[in-house]
């Protein structure tokens, strides 16, 4: 059993910084990979990035690469997400999870524990 809080939202202008963080609880937070999911008003959740057990293998959505870098500290049980060069269009709920299974990341239904969320908001 996993337990995610993120934390680290809050409204920002375009073109800002923000580092969202999501601290876990339970056993063997190291053996999860982890990942960033975002779902906007009136809009599916969509996968944002990923990150395997170890660190050494990262993925990104097509819409975030190049801006965003998720990494974690197996020692803090904590899993980031920097976000630069903020958008309007990434203004929503962050969400981090957890899965054991290495396969279609993407994929929300791969991933058993779920974080509560944190609002991101970017104004233009």
């Amino acid at each position: 059993q996993v337990q995610l809080v993120e934390s680290g939202g809050g409204l920002v202008q375009a073109g800002d910084s923000l580092r969202v963080s999501c601290a876990a609880s339970g056993r063997s937070f190291s053996t999860y990979a982890m990942a960033w999911f975002r779902q906007a008003p009136g809009k599916e959740r969509e996968f944002v990035a990923r990150i395997s057990w170890s660190g050494a293998v990262t993925a990104y959505a097509d819409s975030v690469k190049g801006r965003f870098t998720i990494s974690r500290d197996n020692a803090k049980n904590t899993v980031y997400l920097q976000m630069n060069s903020l958008k309007p269009e990434d203004t929503a709920v962050y969400y981090c999870a957890a899965s054991s299974s290495s396969y279609y990341y993407t994929q929300s239904s791969v991933y058993a524990y779920w974080g509560q969320g944190t609002q991101v908001t970017v104004s233009s």
